[in-house]
Formats: C-alpha cells, structure tokens, sequence
C-alpha cells in the first residue's frame, strides 16, 4: 500500500510538471507570437512612412491642378487621366525623345561599367605586378572625393575635346573604370574564387584573359547583375551630369525633361510632371523587383553585406 500511494504520489508530480511545462511552453508561444506581431506592425508602419512620398506622387499624378496642394487627402476626388496623354506631349519634344535618350546613355554606361571596371577589378584580385596594392588603395581614395570637386576640371577637359553637348562625357568615363564603387564590389567577390581555378586554367595552357573571360566572368554573375542595376539605376536618375553637358533640348535625358515642367514665371504644369515621374520610375522599378534577389547575393557574397 505505501508502494502504491508513493507511485501515485509520484505520478501526480510528473503530471504537475508537465502542466508547468505545458503552460511555459504556451506562455513562451504568446510573448513570441506577440512579439512578432509587434515586430511586423512597427516594420509595416516605417514602410507605410517610407512609402508615402511615392503614394502622394502616385496619387497627384491623378489629381487636377488645383487640388495637388490644395487638399490633404490622397485619394483624387477625380482622376483626371489626361495629366499622362497631355504631360506627354506637353513640351517642345515629347517624352519620346527623353525616354530614348536616356536608354542610350543608361544601356552604354552600364555596358561600359561592366566591361571596365570588371578588368580592374580582375587585374587587382587575381593578378601580381608592381604598387598593385598602392594603386588599389589609391583607388579606393577616389571613392572620398565629392563628384563637385572634380567637375569644373572634368568640364574643362570635354569643353577643349569639344564634347559638350554631346553623350560622350556621360559615356566614355564609363569605359575607363572611372566608377570606383563597382571596382571594389568586383574585386571582394573575385577574391573568394579559388586560386586553384587559375592554375589549373594556366597548367591548361590558358591566358590570363582567356581566364578572365572562361572562368571569372560565369562565376561571378552576382556580382555583375549588382553592378548592372546600381549602374542602370544611377545613370537613369542622374540629373547633374546631363544638366551641365547637355544643351540641345533634344539631347536631354528624362530628369531633364521633367525639370522643363517648372517655369520660373509660376505657370508650372505639376500634374503632367507628376505623370511623367511615375512613369519614369516604371523602368527602375521592374528592372529592381526582377532583379532584386540577385542585387541581395551579390552585395551579401562580396563582402559588404
């Protein structure tokens, strides 16, 4: 009998514990299932505050004049479609030409940005010769200096080559590895390749470009796509560069042409400019959410995660 009463007694502990477990474990649930909760209210919240400028530049492109200023709600109280037909052809040029203009100048920088800065960037990872690291590092320094520093001798330069006016100053820099950022982005990602593949390659009987081109170049796609998109992207939004080399209205690129839409005497068209930024971003923005996975792997196995 005092076997039975000390089992039992036994067993009514056991199962007092395992109810205190089972309590913890769902009082552990809740504060974490609270705690994210919390955790994607707040990041929602800060996305919602992030967002809004994009909203409100959506929302106005709808509006009719008198009402993008003029009233604190988002939501047009008509949607006034003629802002996108009639912003479109509202200037001397339409937005053809701008559109046009800025895919050359996009498509040849970016094209020159990978070309170029993926040689340096070869020959500072993979390659020996003499002030290699001095070079780097001097390299590196550029990244210090403000573009405004530069850009009174730079314009000298191309106003004596007799290329203002004209796409070769937003164009050819790009070909010489004038972009130091992707150069530094090539260069981590090309370090983390293996030596071995080099030497096997040259036991092989191959060149050093032969390695480049065979070997370096597919495997460091990530790295490339990155580049690709910041370029891409940057270049599309430039708005200096053009300011100051472009004269002809018909050279000018979209930010220029949306600048056009602000007259100094006050008889500024916002709703067709509004119009024609929202679909000025359409390009980045699909060119970013089909690329996007491939900007995260390349910055993450380049070092700078």
């Amino acid at each position: 009998m005092k076997t039975n009463a000390t089992e039992l007694e036994l067993t009514l502990q056991l199962d007092e514990a395992a109810r205190i477990a089972h309590e913890m474990r769902l009082r552990r649930e809740r504060r974490d299932r609270n705690g994210r909760i919390l955790k994607h209210l707040f990041l929602i919240g800060i996305s919602v505050i992030m967002l809004y400028p994009l909203f409100w530049l959506l929302a106005s492109s709808f509006k009719p004049e008198n009402e993008i200023f003029g009233s604190l709600t988002l939501w047009p109280s008509e949607f006034r479609f003629e802002n996108y037909t009639e912003g479109w052809f509202a200037l001397p040029v339409s937005f053809t030409t701008f559109y046009w203009n800025s895919t050359i100048v996009t498509l040849l920088s970016v094209i020159g940005n990978l070309i170029s800065c993926s040689f340096a960037a070869y020959a500072f990872a993979r390659l020996r010769f003499t002030g290699r690291n001095f070079f780097f590092a001097l390299m590196m320094m550029t990244l210090m200096i403000p573009y405004h520093v530069v850009l009174i001798p730079q314009y000298v330069l191309f106003l004596q080559l007799g290329w203002v006016d004209t796409y070769l100053p937003l164009v050819v820099p790009r070909f010489l590895a004038s972009e130091a950022f992707f150069i530094f982005l090539m260069v981590q990602f090309f370090r983390q390749l293996p030596k071995e593949l080099d030497e096997a390659a040259m036991i092989d009987g191959c060149s050093p470009f032969k390695i480049y081109w065979a070997i370096i170049l597919p495997l460091s796609l990530p790295a490339m796509g990155t580049a690709a998109i910041f370029s891409l992207i940057w270049t599309w939004e430039d708005f200096l560069a053009p300011l100051i080399y472009l004269n002809d209205i018909k050279s000018y690129t979209v930010p220029l042409g949306l600048r056009l839409f602000l007259d100094q005497e006050g008889q500024s068209a916002y709703g067709q400019m509004f119009a024609m930024s929202v679909l000025s971003l359409v390009p980045v923005v699909i060119f970013f959410v089909l690329f996007q996975k491939m900007i995260v792997r390349g910055i993450a196995t380049s070092g700078m995660k």
